[in-house]
């Protein structure tokens, strides 16, 4: 009886307990679904405003067709009117972040009808205040002491309200004018749901609309917008923007600005912000700024400048410029006061790098290195379409126009956005029903035109998204101000700085300029060091990689991709290798001649009929090998007026097909520059039956497992992997000096054909479609180590290699040859490396298991290849004996006069050679033209340590040929 009365007792007292624990939550439970239904009403008001202004504007859609000239204006002239309305009175009901995407939109007069600008401007101004009482209740608890003890005077009257915060000007005990910023009760649960149903509306129209799908855009909102709501967030954010700025500024004068930033007090917390009071000018108050004669032209740049510079310089940045958020100070100069970091960026080197090349991409319109950048920033396209590319890019940092020109700029936008759309479908091959789905009639709809792109983008990287929010806030911020803002002008130098800071970290300062990777030889040791002694000074970018027994023994990549572009030069980076490429397409010809499919001593004309006549049909292959056709200048004249007609192979086959041969063949070697490639190119297509690049792969690529660094016409896709042409001016100068010596032309005309020359050879060769094109004398995209074991196999007689060393990270043929959109992934091959100390060499030894496969197949059959190559032997009758170049190589003697070794050099200095006797092969790439010292010096270096006797070309034989 006690028990059962004692248990009684314990869970009626336990009941009660929970009674007393769970009251103050029922008392609150009332607040609880009053609070849950103003968000429901919230949600309930949103999705009926946006589906009326839907179907209003599908309703006049519908109609247009009906209407022409007047009417048709005023038509929709009372869409946008009665929709902009709508779209206000929702705004000032709901306020919170609906509020902030107000403010945003109400400064883009450069892409919104006028009637949306115009209203929405009204959500500039401040809003209505919270109450006093509510304030002082925020500022006690959140910094734990009364109000009038910690301010001993504090405005009642806000000097503005915003969507999220109201700001009182104050003094703190000490006397010191400060601003306090006070976060609204509540706001907090407010803008999540907000941002819940801004994310729902977005995805609704993604689906009604797919071309405006604006997901990535909302997707980074939702993640950044919260941040906004932890004031210990934003004092941090202004500290550090504040150091950036003044320390950067005492060390750079070029890129200086010239800005004010408040300080920020210890008096903060999570929903209270106090900073220094600076008196200042809103960016609204036309009045006050002509009354203190601010020149808006000069604070719009002054804005732009520190934007630039916290992107480019800092890589942390304030994500949202808008009008309020700055001050103008009434003291002379007038210098912009920066306020509320809230939502501040921070962004990793490398994409302020890809950024910083996008922006000096679409400055110079070059196309190449925007798809390196969208590639560097994880920006991913479904298509091919470089052109609709840059289209898109030049949009963000297009020129901010006048109001009185928005309506032009915007048409033109409209009207481009309609052929690259065009061009999109095309390529995407839809039907009609699915283009107008894809692509409905929105011409007088407000739109992002930047959008209409994204169909051929797979992935959008975040942090772009915010900097392209950024961009389009300061291009309205212009608008606003009636000033128009050249934004590649004023951005540039920031944007460079970002990049040549990278790049003039030669290896004195920058342990990794000498690319990462193990060591495979002495040699390699002291090749290393030869580098390093030349520096970044007469080296921007280089790859060394040398076989020797078939064996790897040099795999070195140094510096950096170009004069832009700090990216360090990989083992797989593909360089342009201009005249090397003729040793390629060479070895093709000869391959063809193992095969079967073709003689040296056949006349080309039976080969080709439309080569006959014009006096060439005595001109037989072996003449085109040796450079003795006599059509070393064909196509010369057509190519100095329109250099870009190369890249037209089909046209340049023509032309080559009907032109003149200027002497007799056979009689001499004149070295063919453009015209080797034209001729060997049409023979092969012709004998083999196949595309030239298809033969390429089947003869060389896959036997050799060099799958995506031996290119002859690189495909959409290798862009992040070029390195970029760039001249070495001293070494020019030196050309210029050497040639004038000479007495090759009269000084003045030779010095001036020459700087021509060299200064057009980098644009010429680093355009997409140039790089693109089949050019087979001058535009092969290799790495050196593709190139390297391309000669090894040459060097040994045609029998294929092992495996490449596994040192060499990633491994070699690991690339997809032609990458699809999106890049689909290759199997890795399983490879497993052993090591081994030979005892009686330096080398190590690298062998590589493969899993039990073996590949006995060779290239070349002929027992007499070699002799084929150099011309000598059984073919010496089909080479001048005196000449240079042998059947398609340049031939190199050893001290004794023997002929064994042969290669290619190429204009600037990238060469690649072997030697049969030592069964030893080397390339050097390099992107920094010049006479080839470095390259000659590299092959010295490895002729000596490894005994090879070889009378080696003269470093001004590097900027002969090519």
């Amino acid at each position: 009886m006690y028990a059962t009365h004692h248990r009684f007792e314990s869970t009626y007292k336990c009941r009660h307990q929970r009674i007393i624990y769970l009251l103050p939550h029922l008392l609150r439970l009332p607040e609880f679904l009053m609070g849950w239904a103003n968000l429901y009403k919230r949600r309930l008001k949103v999705f009926t405003t946006a589906l009326l202004i839907y179907l209003d504007y599908k309703a006049v859609q519908m109609i247009d067709s009906w209407y022409s000239g007047r009417r048709r204006d005023d038509l929709w002239e009372g869409t946008h009117e009665r929709n902009a309305k709508r779209v206000l009175d929702l705004m000032l009901q709901l306020k919170g972040l609906w509020v902030k995407l107000g403010q945003y939109l109400s400064t883009r007069a450069d892409a919104l009808p006028d009637n949306y600008v115009r209203l929405l401007k009204k959500l500039q101004d401040s809003l209505p205040p919270r109450p006093l009482k509510e304030v002082r209740q925020t500022i006690e608890k959140e910094l734990g002491k009364p109000m009038d003890v910690i301010f001993p005077h504090f405005d009642e009257e806000p000097l503005a309200t915003a969507s999220l915060a109201q700001v009182h000007r104050a003094t703190l005990s000490d006397g010191q004018d400060v601003v306090v910023k006070v976060q609204h009760a509540g706001i907090k649960e407010v803008i999540l749901e907000d941002l819940k149903n801004a994310k729902s509306i977005m995805d609704w129209i993604a689906w009604a609309e797919p071309q405006y799908d604006f997901n990535p855009m909302i997707d980074e909102w939702c993640k950044e917008a919260p941040k906004e709501l932890d004031f210990n967030h934003e004092a941090e954010n202004t500290r550090r923007v504040s150091e950036n700025l003044r320390l950067k500024n005492e060390l750079d004068g070029v890129n200086r600005v010239d800005v004010l930033i408040p300080e920020v007090f210890q008096q903060s917390s999570e929903m209270v912000l106090v900073l220094q009071y600076m008196d200042g000018i809103r960016l609204n108050d036309n009045v006050s700024l002509e009354a203190y004669e601010v020149d808006k032209q000069k604070l719009v740049e002054e804005i732009t400048r520190a934007y630039a510079h916290q992107i480019y310089v800092d890589g942390f940045f304030n994500g949202d410029p808008h009008p309020g958020n700055f001050l103008v100070c009434k003291e002379p100069p007038n210098r912009p006061i920066l306020l509320d970091f809230g939502l501040t960026k921070s962004i990793s080197s490398s994409m302020k790098q890809a950024l910083a090349k996008m922006f000096l991409a679409c400055a110079e319109e070059d196309h190449v290195a925007l798809l390196a950048a969208f590639a560097m920033m994880g920006l991913k396209l479904r298509l091919d379409m470089p052109e609709q590319a840059m289209n898109l890019a030049k949009i963000f940092f297009r020129t901010a126009v006048l109001p009185s020109q928005a309506f032009e700029n915007v048409q033109s936008i409209a009207d481009q956005r309609q052929k690259d759309m065009k061009v999109i479908q095309g390529k995407m091959k839809l039907t009609k029903k699915e283009a107008k789905h894809f692509n409905p009639r929105m011409n007088h709809v407000a739109q992002h035109a930047n959008f209409a792109y994204l169909p051929q983008i797979d992935a959008f990287p975040s942090d772009a998204v915010i900097f392209m929010r950024v961009l389009e806030l300061l291009r309205g911020l212009s608008s606003t101000l009636n000033v128009r803002v050249v934004y590649l002008d004023i951005m540039r130098p920031f944007a460079e700085a970002t990049l040549l800071g990278g790049i003039k970290t030669g290896p004195a300062v920058n342990n990794q300029w000498i690319y990462d990777s193990p060591v495979h030889s002495d040699l390699e040791a002291k090749l290393r060091q030869l580098l390093i002694a030349f520096g970044s000074e007469k080296i921007l970018g280089i790859q060394v990689c040398a076989y020797k027994d078939g064996k790897v023994i040099i795999d070195t990549a140094a510096g950096v991709m170009g004069r832009y572009d700090p990216q360090p030069v990989h083992p797989d980076t593909l360089f342009p290798v201009f005249s090397v490429t003729q040793g390629i397409t060479a070895a093709m010809v000869h391959w063809l001649v193992d095969k079967g499919k073709l003689k040296l001593d056949e006349a080309i004309a039976n080969i080709w009929p439309e080569f006959s006549g014009s006096k060439k049909d005595q001109i037989k292959v072996h003449h085109v090998l040796n450079h003795s056709s006599g059509l070393h200048n064909a196509m010369s004249d057509i190519m100095r007026s329109n250099p870009l007609l190369m890249c037209d192979w089909e046209k340049s086959l023509q032309l080559i097909a009907s032109s003149v041969p200027e002497t007799e063949p056979g009689s001499q070697q004149l070295y063919h520059h453009l015209s080797f490639g034209w001729l060997c190119g049409g023979v092969i297509e012709h004998a083999s039956g196949k595309k030239f690049q298809q033969l390429l792969e089947e003869a060389f690529v896959h036997p050799l497992n060099i799958e995506g660094e031996l290119y002859i016409g690189i495909p959409p896709g290798v862009e992040s992997r070029l390195a970029t042409l760039a001249v070495d001016t001293e070494d020019l100068q030196t050309l210029l000096e050497i040639e004038a010596r000479q007495e090759m032309a009269p000084p003045s005309s030779q010095q001036g054909n020459v700087a021509d020359t060299m200064s057009s050879l980098p644009a010429l060769f680093n355009n997409l479609n140039t790089r693109r094109a089949i050019i087979p004398a001058a535009n092969a995209h290799c790495s050196a180590r593709a190139l390297a074991r391309f000669y090894a196999a040459l060097a040994n007689g045609g029998s294929t290699l092992p495996p490449h060393s596994l040192l060499s990270k990633p491994p070699l043929g690991s690339h997809v040859h032609i990458p699809t959109f999106p890049p689909l992934k290759r199997p890795k091959k399983k490879w497993r490396v052993k090591r081994t100390q030979n005892e009686n060499s330096s080398l190590t030894d690298i062998s590589i298991d493969d899993g039990g496969r073996k590949n006995t197949s060779t290239i070349f059959s002929s027992p007499t290849i070699h002799d084929a190559f150099m011309g000598v032997g059984d073919y010496s009758g089909m080479a001048i004996p005196s000449g240079r170049f042998g059947l398609g190589f340049r031939r190199f003697n050893t001290t004794t006069g023997d002929l064994r070794s042969f290669g290619h050099a190429g204009v600037g200095g990238s060469t690649a050679v072997c030697d049969t006797e030592h069964n030893f092969s080397i390339a050097v790439t390099v992107n920094k033209m010049g006479l080839g010292g470095v390259t000659g010096s590299i092959l010295q270096l490895a002729c000596s340590e490894l005994n090879i006797e070889l009378n080696l070309p003269l470093p001004e034989e590097f900027s002969r040929f090519g």
